[in-house]
């Protein structure tokens, strides 16, 4: 059965018994570039086209010899197709008009049609066509996210509970229920939270529920001793959050409860890895988390995070701790890849179908069937690949390039972007049909500068792997590196951070890494961040933290201070980023985005 068509190959049915207004049909639509657009001239044979394809758009005359368009109209409802129908008649009457509106018709045409008013009406009921299905393809992610979201909750070992601003629980899974029951004498019901606030014992968890609803500003750990009803002794991790409502102010809390004295809990309570990632910071752990959640149920996921986060990572991660584990994982690099090939890449093509394809191609798409897609870098494709690509997540179909009849595959995709997808949506450079689309369910790896001692971890692994292949006994760092380390806010993330000690392995001469060994930028940036810290005579150049002595007039654009601070620091834009207090990447894309004539730096 042929499945539903791209834009450009838009299946269209023309019924009527008069072979000269079916073949004149077929011409005007044909020249307008729809297709296929399939003729039938009985009510059988109208019947039997319906099980070969899913139309668009169906064009049918009232009278089909012994039976009518009506009865045609009620079969095809029956057969629950909801395409836009289109009837036209030589007789109008009020009954089968109103008959006709009964059964959904698009419209009611009568006869003789003007090729511009079939054009238009056909145009009109494909739009609308595309706009019903766009607004029943985000319902049905908004559900899909929903039941996910559900699904999470209820399985996860940890308690989680939702609170409102007067401390009644709204929402609390089956692991916070059973806690309660421990902790809690009478029935555990919305009013759970506040009994226990009541408690004098509880008066640091009621505190910090108080502070997260007043501030908005999470609490990520506390571990609060309290006694069961049974009168052992549990110690709870507790991570208090704020709900956010419409407005941006909280409406809520999110409590996260762990029992840290069940010896199971306290086991699997902290990885320092996890599959390639290293790290067992708060913000990691999270990240592990949220992966294996999202690796478990079969939805399309969209990884955000700064460029060296570890996207690709991510994706294999995901895959890894999905059903598809032993399938391919297919990767695609989008901005690798030119505009004009990556139609080809993803979706194939067949040999003749463009000039130089001298022999079928399996794309990415098909090579995938089974397991996983991998788009990296998803928020730079056109607007056409945009929408190739909406209408294969709708109907897991494509179509190669050159080839007519579609292809069915069972992928997951996984998305990766380190832009803004909202922001792109809001300026109308991404269609917002598609954004939700691939946002089912977001990963959101964090910065390196967020993750705190994880730097030691990740520094010492890169050693370990590195040093072997170099042929050099290295085993450590000093502590005055690491400081110097500590101290730079990294804008390339893990990514940097391993070249940097490539780097210092391969000038290191003894058996640990000192700040000889490491770049200028990274000394010079830890120097600077502890001036910063002591009194300065009026002479010296203020502390790069401090973006404000450097630009006294509040009034400057932002291009302008990018203008100000790279001839401040003569052109050099690692520095200017960090006299800006941005990521370096961040300065490269306003620099393009304000058009910025970095020649005027000479004048």
């Amino acid at each position: 059965m042929l499945e539903k068509q791209t834009q450009q190959q838009t299946a269209i049915l023309v019924v009527d018994d008069e072979e000269s207004l079916r073949d004149t049909f077929q011409f005007f639509l044909r020249n307008q570039g729809y297709a296929p657009v399939v003729t039938a001239q009985s009510y059988d044979e109208a019947i039997s086209e319906l099980d070969k394809y899913n139309f668009d758009l169906i064009i049918s005359d009232i009278v089909l010899g012994s039976h009518s368009g009506i009865d045609f109209l009620r079969s095809i409802r029956e057969k629950n197709i909801d395409c836009p129908v289109v009837m036209i008649t030589g007789y109008p009457n009020v009954e089968t008009a109103a008959e006709a509106v009964r059964l959904g018709a698009f419209d009611y045409i009568p006869k003789p049609v003007e090729k511009d008013t079939l054009l238009k009406i056909a145009r009109l009921a494909l739009k609308q066509q595309q706009l019903e299905q766009e607004k029943k393809a985000v319902e049905q992610e908004k559900e899909r996210y929903r039941v996910f979201l559900e699904t999470v909750f209820k399985s996860v070992t940890d308690c989680i509970i939702t609170v409102d601003a007067n401390l009644r629980i709204m929402d609390m899974n089956p692991a916070a229920r059973l806690l309660f029951n421990e902790l809690h004498t009478g029935p555990v019901d919305n009013s759970t939270i506040a009994a226990l606030c009541a408690k004098k014992e509880y008066e640091p968890f009621k505190n910090d529920l108080l502070k997260v609803l007043k501030s908005g500003v999470e609490i990520t750990q506390h571990r609060q001793e309290c006694h069961t009803t049974s009168n052992q002794v549990k110690v709870l991790s507790v991570c208090t959050a704020p709900l956010q409502g419409a407005a941006g102010s909280p409406d809520g809390i999110v409590v996260v409860i762990r029992d840290m004295s069940n010896p199971e809990s306290i086991a699997t309570g902290r990885r320092s890895s996890f599959h390639r990632f290293i790290g067992e910071s708060d913000v990691m752990q999270a990240a592990y988390t949220m992966i294996e959640n999202v690796g478990r149920v079969d939805l399309t996921a969209l990884i955000t995070g700064e460029s060296g986060t570890g996207k690709e990572l991510a994706a294999e991660a995901l895959h890894q701790e999905s059903h598809r584990k032993n399938r391919p994982l297919i990767k695609v690099d989008c901005t690798a890849i030119p505009e004009n090939l990556l139609e080809s890449e993803l979706f194939g093509h067949r040999k003749g179908s463009f000039t130089g394809a001298d022999r079928d191609r399996m794309g990415r798409i098909l090579q995938a069937d089974g397991g996983t897609l991998f788009l990296d870098e998803i928020g730079d494709i056109s607007h056409m690949m945009q929408l190739r690509l909406l209408r294969f997540l709708q109907e897991s179909t494509f179509y190669p390039v050159g080839q007519d009849t579609p292809i069915t595959v069972d992928v997951r995709v996984i998305t990766a972007t380190n832009v803004d997808l909202k922001e792109k949506v809001n300026k109308g450079e991404f269609r917002e049909d598609l954004y939700f689309r691939l946002r089912v369910i977001d990963v959101m790896l964090p910065a390196l500068r967020e993750r705190g001692k994880d730097i030691t971890l990740l520094a010492n692994y890169f050693i370990e792997k590195i040093a072997p292949k170099i042929s050099k006994s290295i085993n450590g760092i000093s502590d005055q590196a690491l400081e110097k380390l500590y101290n730079y806010p990294w804008p390339g993330n893990v990514r940097e951070l391993k070249n940097v000690i490539e780097r210092a392995c391969v000038l290191c001469e003894g058996p640990s890494i000192s700040t000889t060994e490491l770049p200028p930028e990274i000394v010079d940036y830890s120097d600077q961040a502890t001036i910063a810290h002591e009194p300065t005579l009026p002479e010296q150049e203020p502390a790069p933290q401090n973006i404000q002595p450097a630009f006294p007039d509040s009034d400057l654009s932002a291009a302008d201070r990018i203008m100000l601070a790279l001839k401040k620091t003569g052109g050099n834009k690692a520095k200017a980023a960090r006299l800006l207090q941005i990521d370096r990447t961040t300065l490269y894309r306003k620099i393009k985005e304000f058009n910025l004539d970095l020649s005027r730096l000479d004048m």
